[in-house]
């Protein structure tokens, strides 16, 4: 039944989008689109006037990589510099927010879940991955009173024009080819990093495709266990609306981040049985979005 109704709903987007782009159909159109929930509508509502962003995006393109370049080049000459994260980080935190903004793409949190955020600690930050932007939307939300980092792929580690920058801003490195090895690298990275810090995952593992999210790794769960912190689970709404797989322009927008409570591992349970609960919570917080 819970495929059926997934089916119905994307079929019911793509015959919105295909009507809604009929010329000379503008009455049909405003017909159509009022079938979309209103967090569906207020996602996709372009934000600000088209003109100035355009003027955004061409200051984008023209001194973005001048901009970024900077960013990922001052580890070179700061990197071993005492305090240097400290720094760093809120540094790339509003690179992040200056990207989001020339693009034209606003993040909304409640003041609640900013709260809650800023006072958390020994957690792990789990969040569903469906766009490139998504680490973009955490860190431009993120209260500059929570530390967080990512786990990073070995491969862009290794990148480099990207190297001194990931390991400068303190990035946990991972190996997948092997995940014994990958799974013992995080466990003592979060077992060494303070409790205001969190290491943030993806446990889908890639941007995934289908309505609702996709099937979750165990690693977050497992490490959890192992180093006695919670989970904190955050979902991403509507990410993949502004930059879906194949594009790589985004659209203007809003991108909805929701922190749920936290998330305590069951010790008697399987790990299998803790992550089935763990993408349960957050599936239908996701799922209840869509509906809203």
């Amino acid at each position: 039944m819970l495929v059926g109704l997934r089916a119905l709903r994307a079929g019911r987007k793509r015959y919105i989008r295909i009507l809604a782009n009929i010329p000379g159909k503008q009455e049909t159109r405003r017909d159509l689109m009022s079938l979309q929930s209103p967090n569906e509508r207020s996602a996709t509502v372009a934000v600000g006037p088209a003109r100035l962003r355009v003027v955004k995006r061409a200051a984008l393109v023209l001194l973005g990589p001048f901009y970024f370049l900077y960013i990922a080049f001052v580890p070179l000459i700061c990197g071993k510099r005492k305090g240097f994260r400290g720094w760093y980080w809120p540094l790339v935190k509003r690179a992040c927010s200056r990207l989001l903004w020339l693009l034209s793409i606003r993040t909304e949190m409640t003041q609640a879940d900013r709260a809650m955020l800023a006072a958390d600690t020994d957690s792990i930050i789990v969040i569903n991955h469906r766009s490139h932007l998504d680490g973009f939307a955490l860190m431009d939300a993120m209260p500059e009173a929570k530390w967080i980092t990512f786990a990073a792929k070995k491969e862009l580690c290794d990148a480099a024009l990207l190297r001194h920058g990931f390991k400068g801003a303190g990035l946990v490195e991972i190996d997948r080819k092997s995940g014994a090895v990958a799974l013992d690298t995080l466990t003592a990275a979060v077992h060494a990093m303070p409790a205001r810090r969190s290491v943030v995952l993806f446990p889908e593992g890639t941007r995934t495709k289908s309505a609702s999210l996709g099937s979750f790794k165990a690693g977050a769960v497992i490490v959890a266990r192992s180093t006695g912190r919670t989970i904190r689970p955050i979902v991403i709404h509507a990410s993949d609306r502004h930059l879906p797989r194949g594009k790589f322009w985004p659209k203007s927008g809003t991108i909805r981040v929701e922190v749920l409570p936290l998330f305590k591992c069951d010790q008697a349970a399987s790990v299998d049985e803790d992550v089935a609960r763990l993408r349960g919570a957050m599936m239908t917080v996701f799922d209840e979005g869509l509906r809203r």
